[in-house]
């Protein structure tokens, strides 16, 4: 088993040339990166709820953070579980009433529905760093099972 390394969001991105939108996750206290590759509906519901953009009719995510609340569930984390095949695999770590509840999740569905806050300062400086490490990464380096 793997420990658990703390992750934050850095944003979304879109990769050039592809045009293939991501989410950019670094860790914590170190200086890797983890870019999870979605889909452009995903990544603009990201981005709404990152930047608070209120829709006129509530997206999927918002009408399941609408129901959560209203039953008084609080989403405590995200987990990222595995990669398989090339796909992301997440949980939804939530409680209520001082139970635990857990739940399967397309990482970046989970990403939307928390509504991480960012840090606009950062941002730049992260985006360099992830720039330079993509520039230095080969396919070996993440091994057959990083997880």
């Amino acid at each position: 088993m793997v420990d658990a390394v703390e992750m934050q969001l850095v944003g979304v991105r879109v990769e050039l040339p592809t045009n293939q939108p991501i989410v950019l996750l670094r860790e914590r206290e170190g200086e890797r990166f983890l870019p999870i590759w979605i889909g452009p509906v995903e990544a603009t519901a990201i981005a709404f709820a990152l930047q608070g953009i209120v829709t006129q009719r509530p997206m999927t995510h918002d009408l399941l953070k609408s129901v959560l609340e209203e039953v008084g569930v609080t989403i405590e984390r995200i987990v990222i579980t595995e990669l398989r095949e090339t796909t992301f695999y997440a949980t939804l770590e939530m409680a209520r009433d001082g139970a635990q509840y857990s739940v399967s999740s397309r990482p970046s569905d989970a990403i939307a529905l928390a509504g991480i806050v960012i840090h606009d300062e950062d941002e730049e400086t992260e985006v360099q760093k992830f720039r330079e490490f993509i520039e230095s990464v080969s396919p070996e380096d993440f091994g057959a099972n990083p997880f």
